[in-house]
């Protein structure tokens, strides 16, 4: 079992910036992050495996930015220029390829002004 310790988040205005971070127990493939809105589904945002390959959500393109330490099992989501549509609760995914089998507790990120 893996655990998976999130930090980050909260209140910032449009156009600004947040930073996340996961620290999981063990060593993962791929980490990950997901975000749900209220009234919608999880969907991911982004996520990279430990070779460093990126994926993201097209709506983040150009003003996210996903990187991780693999040596300290660390993963980052910088978060630029940021819109009300970002507001969510984002969570930490991890486990091997495919869906994610371990998850944060998740953090509030809430953009508005």
């Amino acid at each position: 079992q893996v655990q998976l310790v999130e930090s980050g988040g909260g209140l910032v205005q449009p156009g600004g910036s947040l930073r996340l971070s996961c620290t999981a127990s063990g060593n993962i493939d791929f980490m990950g992050w997901y975000r749900q809105a209220p009234g919608n589904l999880r969907v991911l945002v982004a996520r990279i495996n430990s070779g460093g390959s990126t994926d993201y959500r097209d709506s983040v393109k150009g003003r996210f930015t996903i990187s991780r330490d693999n040596a300290k099992n660390t993963m980052s989501l910088q978060m630029d220029n940021l819109v009300p549509e970002d507001t969510a609760v984002y969570y930490c995914g991890a486990g091997p390829p495919g869906p994610p089998i371990y998850w944060g507790q998740g953090t509030q990120v809430t953009v508005s002004s």
